[in-house]
């Protein structure tokens, strides 16, 4: 079993230490480079790294190099208020100036035996260093120190007599601080789930061919797993991955809310991953044509562009864009401008599904036109996954359940508050009065370039189970469609147009974010305080609720989810962790009755 060496950098520079440690390392690498600012693309030398390189925006950005060898993590912010946020067991730290409090922090982070090189030109750091459970030396009696994780001391540090000094620099440059002699311990603060070691075990069963399933299974396959796919239907994407068009874009608020920060990392994670499977629009059907959100009105107008003016972010992930540039957009005036993201637009789910899942290659076993009914667990640890009359479909350590609505069907989920939402989009015939858009429009609803000779304008949000189409739900489209579109042909389509498109349902949690993770054990639960403190489902877990943004969620919580299984550094803060852990509506519901 392979496992990364990984590496904490709070001064990441021009990546020049990074790039001696991806040259240099015949294993998996995991680089966490704190950076205040992500440097200009046109810095970054290597053509495989600038092609992938991320934006200037804030937050955590996963960038997966060399055939999944190399993981850099650039984490964009204040060292104060990114380092802890971390979720990683480190091995190597590069630390620059770094305030005593911290220290803490470090040794929470700290795998037993973690080295770490840093400057400290007083004793204060070097003291707290020990006191948190490192063994320090200074190197040629100078500012830079050296250090090793030993773990927690219960004395004193300042009453411990020096012992032996840590072997990373040569013995007669390294003169001995302080040490400590207790064994190391865990570090505090970590979700289990992070904590715990990578699983030796790697075969799993995903259920599930839409879009969370077919992201699961290319990340687990190109991290060495075996994996069964159960699908009930014959081909994936058949429900709410079914769409001919899902949008990609991003959200934006004032006060960078958990929605916004999510959205954000899960935007530019997918552009990201996207382009390491050879592009939208080469490797699977769609467009980055853009999209242009417009205000509803003139107050929502102020808004918008008092949220740009905030955040003055760069122009290729959002600006704004005038009336004047928006009525050229759309072929007609219209009042008021809106949010444009350059690199947004649509995608086909069906074929970017294939697409991951052609990319799975011999380690993926499908087995369609299954259904699974039941999960039972074996005194061995393993999950046998049942369909119709008890038969046995597959079994597995580990399940994940990829299913949206449907997961509610099975027992293990049943308690999960996961809504199904019904959602009719409208196609429109090119030639028939159909808008001819250069990229993808939205307000109050959404309207699609033509593709293969249709438009996609929709879609309903409705609390029915009904899967026929409604000529009241493609009104309401198409009303929708000529508030935001001008033209009096295309407010005509609202009696002409004939009655075409798809019904499918979006599986929705109450506050609409993703659950990603394992799965609440309810019946085991207890009182509850903590995330922590939540029982789970050993080997079971949980990518559902995507709502309608599948697009974007699906590579990034597939990341997250196997990150966790692999015990590797999580790619989000630790606050936006929490924020997905399908626990959080038990403990919600605890804390309420307790």
């Amino acid at each position: 079993m392979t496992v990364s060496h990984v590496v904490l950098d709070t001064e990441f520079g021009d990546g020049a230490r990074f790039a001696q440690a991806r040259a240099r390392h015949d294993r998996q690498l995991h680089y966490l480079a704190l950076t205040a600012r992500v440097a200009d693309a046109a810095t970054i030398a290597d053509p495989q790294l600038r092609a992938l390189w991320p934006l200037d925006v804030p937050g955590f950005h996963r960038i997966i190099l060399d055939d999944g060898r190399v993981t850099l993590d650039l984490l964009a912010g204040e060292m104060t208020a990114v380092l802890p946020q971390v979720l990683a067991r480190v091995d190597t730290f590069h630390i620059g100036a770094l305030a005593p409090g911290q220290a803490r922090t470090l040794a929470r982070l700290a795998s037993p035996g973690a080295t770490l090189d840093a400057r400290a030109p007083d004793d204060l750091l070097v003291w707290a260093l020990a006191a948190a459970g490192f063994a320090c030396c200074r190197v040629d009696g100078g500012d830079d120190i050296v250090a090793e994780y030993r773990g927690r001391r219960v004395s004193s540090v300042a009453r411990a007599a020096p012992t032996a000094a840590p072997a990373a620099p040569p013995a007669d440059r390294a003169a001995p601080i302080a040490a400590t002699a207790t064994p190391p311990v865990a570090g505090a603060g970590l979700s289990a789930a992070l904590a715990a070691p990578p699983l030796r075990d790697k075969r799993a069963v995903v259920i599930g061919a839409g879009l969370a399933g077919a992201s699961a299974c290319r990340r687990l396959c190109a991290s060495g797993w075996e994996v069964t796919l159960i699908e009930r239907h014959a081909q994936p994407a058949q429900e709410a991955s079914g769409n001919l068009a899902g949008i990609f874009m991003p959200l934006l608020s004032k006060d960078d809310n958990i929605p916004t920060r999510l959205a954000r990392a899960a935007y530019l994670f997918a552009l990201r991953e996207w382009r390491r499977l050879g592009g939208v629009g080469t490797a699977f059907i769609g467009a980055d044509c853009g999209v242009l959100q417009l205000a509803r009105d003139a107050g929502h107008a102020a808004v918008q562009r008092a949220v740009l003016d905030h955040w003055n972010y760069p122009p290729a992930f959002a600006r704004w864009a005038d009336a004047t540039e928006a009525g050229a957009l759309l072929g007609g005036a219209t009042p008021h401008g809106g949010w444009l993201f350059a690199q947004g637009g649509w995608a086909r789910p069906s074929s970017l599904c294939a697409a991951m899942l052609d990319a799975c290659g011999d380690r993926l076993q499908r087995v369609f036109c299954s259904e699974a009914i039941t999960l039972r667990r074996t005194g061995d640890g393993e999950w046998l996954v049942e369909g119709a009359g008890a038969t046995l479909l597959a079994q597995a350590p580990t399940v994940i359940l990829a299913n949206g609505a449907g997961a509610v069907q099975i027992a293990q989920a049943a308690q999960l508050p996961l809504q199904s939402l019904r959602g009719q989009v409208t196609h429109l015939a090119v030639g028939t009065s159909a808008p001819q858009l250069p990229l993808v429009v939205c307000r109050e609803a959404y309207v699609t370039p033509a593709a293969d000779g249709i438009v996609c304008a929709g879609a309903t949000y409705d609390n029915d189970d009904d899967r026929v189409l409604r000529a009241s739900s493609q009104r309401e489209n198409l009303a929708r469609l000529a508030e935001i579109v001008p033209g009096a042909h295309v407010a005509a389509l609202i009696d002409t147009a004939p009655l075409a498109g798809r019904v499918g349902f979006r599986s929705a949690a109450p506050d609409r974010l993703p659950l990603a993770g394992a799965l609440p054990d309810v019946e085991s639960a207890g009182r509850l305080e903590h995330l922590r403190d939540v029982p789970r489902h050993p080997g079971l877990y949980g990518l559902l609720g995507y709502a309608s943004r599948g697009l974007i969620w699906a590579p990034l919580m597939a990341e997250l989810l196997v990150s966790q299984l692999e015990g590797a550094p999580a790619p989000v803060e630790a606050a936006l962790v929490e924020a997905l852990d399908p626990g959080r509506f038990l403990l919600k519901q605890r804390r309420r009755s307790q």
